[in-house]
């Protein structure tokens, strides 16, 4: 892997080169390498709140450290828990909200700002949202014509992370198509090793696996219609992906511990099952983003581009899938302070100083990929920002928070209940369609 001091010079040089000089406060000669001019907030107390924990929160942190560094502002990182619009409903209702949050899913921003709990975003930061970021991500970052959010993480939710040591042991390679996918996870049972690793105990990571079936699938017109609910969930389209997707599910010899292993199995352990004994894997693949790449860095020894190498979701239909995801920064209090940090958070500054941590994409595409630690991530980054706006976001994140973000509940209860039960693809497609039209409320 690449040392710390490697990376460090890697981003002085990103940061560098993308910049002209900010004219900010003095700290020892290193304003040439600050893109954005931020005001002194010396004094001032902000809270930033984020779903973030463990390693992506240590990464997040260094950011707000850079902040502070940058304008005397003292910032407090708020945990959120995985229900981010319940808690950051009640710190609302109480009258004490953090000045910025960071949402998981836009159906939460389009209902904050619907209920005027989102302040617009000032003229600064939408100058560097015009500099740094294509159409797609700046429209999904507004609602109704206005600008509230700033997209700082991304992800590419259409990879396949693979243990090279057990993919040469069954001689499998990479595959382009679900058929050969199904085939080589196969061939891998038979070599000794349980092919897949599900982090079924997180139901967030399952509502991934059906929106690359069915982007590839039923096509994005199709996928547009059903993350509006424009269509039902017991339209033929969804009852074909879930039968695809029981082709995995519903055998027991592909899935690491079984459906019962799989649906106790939280996300970061999915990852480790798979990278942590190369002797003996638990797994020979785990299927996730690309933040999959923080919890390989942090929690095993393995090298990304050598022990852990990555493919594209296979395609079910005519073309690979491109599902992404993200989070957005968003404004609960028109302060300076909370200008100045959605202002950074929109700069290659900040994106800089969490790409150099590993395992996190930003969709700003002025972010020179020199600053990524490894050629794995760069290659993700590019295919992110050279995708422009040719890609479909999140469907669960789309969705009221209440079907596609709410931990038990709406479609991640309702897929942790088809992966207990692959066969019951009627009564998946029923429990998804009663939550999905409740939330929706249509």
């Amino acid at each position: 892997m690449r040392t710390a001091t490697a990376v460090a010079a890697a981003l002085a040089l990103s940061l560098t080169s993308a910049c002209s000089g900010d004219g900010g406060d003095d700290d020892g000669g290193a304003s040439e390498k600050r893109t954005v001019r931020l005001p002194n907030l010396k004094g001032e107390k902000i809270q930033v709140a984020a779903v973030w924990t463990g390693p992506e929160e240590e990464n997040f942190r260094k950011v707000l450290d850079e902040f502070e560094k940058r304008t005397g502002a003292t910032v407090e990182f708020v945990p959120t828990g995985d229900n981010v619009a319940t808690f950051l409903g009640s710190k609302i209702g109480g009258g004490a909200p953090p000045d910025v949050a960071m949402l998981p899913q836009v159906g939460v921003l389009r209902q904050f700002a619907e209920k005027k709990w989102l302040k617009p975003l000032d003229d600064a930061t939408t100058q560097q949202l015009n500099k740094n970021f294509s159409k797609g991500w700046q429209d999904l970052g507004s609602h109704e014509g206005e600008q509230y959010g700033v997209y700082f993480k991304a992800a590419n939710k259409s990879l396949m992370w693979y243990n090279t040591a057990a993919y040469a042991a069954a001689g499998v390679g990479e595959p382009k198509n679900w058929d050969t996918y199904l085939e080589d996870l196969m061939t891998i049972s038979d070599s000794g090793v349980k092919p897949v690793s599900v982090g079924g105990a997180d139901g967030w990571t399952l509502t991934d696996w059906f929106e690359n079936v069915y982007l590839s699938q039923a096509g994005p017109e199709k996928y547009d219609q059903l993350a509006a609910h424009e269509i039902k969930w017991t339209d033929p389209s969804v009852k074909k992906a879930l039968t695809t997707l029981g082709q995995l599910f519903g055998d027991d010899l592909l899935l690491s511990g079984g459906n019962e292993g799989a649906l106790q199995t939280p996300f970061p352990e999915s990852v480790t099952k798979t990278f942590t004994d190369f002797d003996a894997p638990e797994a020979a693949v785990v299927f996730e983003a690309d933040f999959v790449g923080v919890n390989v860095q942090n929690d095993t020894k393995a090298e990304i581009g050598e022990d852990v190498k990555v493919f594209p979701f296979p395609r079910v239909g005519a073309k690979e899938p491109v599902v992404t995801g993200g989070d957005v920064a968003v404004g609960l209090k028109d302060s300076k302070a909370a200008k100045a940090m959605l202002t950074f958070l929109a700069s290659t500054d900040a994106a800089g100083v969490m790409a150099e941590q590993g395992g996190f994409i930003s969709p700003n595409k002025a972010l020179d990929r020199a600053a990524y630690p490894n050629d794995v991530q760069r290659e993700i980054a590019k295919a992110l920002t050279d995708a422009g706006d040719d890609f479909r976001f999140d469907m669960s994140d789309q969705a009221p928070a209440a079907f596609g973000g709410t931990k038990g509940a709406g479609e991640w209860k309702a897929l942790q209940d088809f992966l207990k039960n692959p066969d019951d693809v009627a009564g998946a497609q029923k429990a998804l369609e009663a939550s999905a039209a409740k939330a929706f409320e249509n």
